[in-house]
């Protein structure tokens, strides 16, 4: 729940301060986002089921971010960046959403 909490927290701040983002940065901010997202969604749901481990979910964390760039990057070099942007959020989309469905059935029983 926490992680929950600081998420809403940076996104509040983030709306307050409008924080500018340097130009070389855009490609992979979007992807770092989902790529946070899905950790988060994976820490919620691993507290849901009693088994958070909150050096598990730093690392899974700041590991999703930064190969999720690392990927993003390699394909800018490679001159498929936005293929390969595509395919990290969709794998990382469907991870987002099946920990969400496991966060509904647990807290619905449904």
């Amino acid at each position: 729940m926490i992680a929950a909490i600081a998420l809403v927290i940076g996104v509040l701040l983030g709306i307050i301060f409008r924080p500018t983002v340097p130009l070389w940065l855009e490609p992979y901010l979007p992807i770092a986002v989902v790529a946070a997202l899905d950790a988060v969604f994976g820490g919620v749901r691993a507290r849901l089921d009693g088994i958070f481990v909150a050096k598990v979910f730093v690392v899974s964390f700041v590991s999703n971010v930064l190969v999720a760039a690392l990927i993003v990057f390699m394909g800018d070099k490679l001159g498929v960046g936005g293929q390969l942007s595509t395919a990290v959020v969709v794998v990382l989309g469907i991870r987002i959403f099946g920990n969400a469905a496991a966060i509904r059935r647990h807290l619905f029983r449904a």
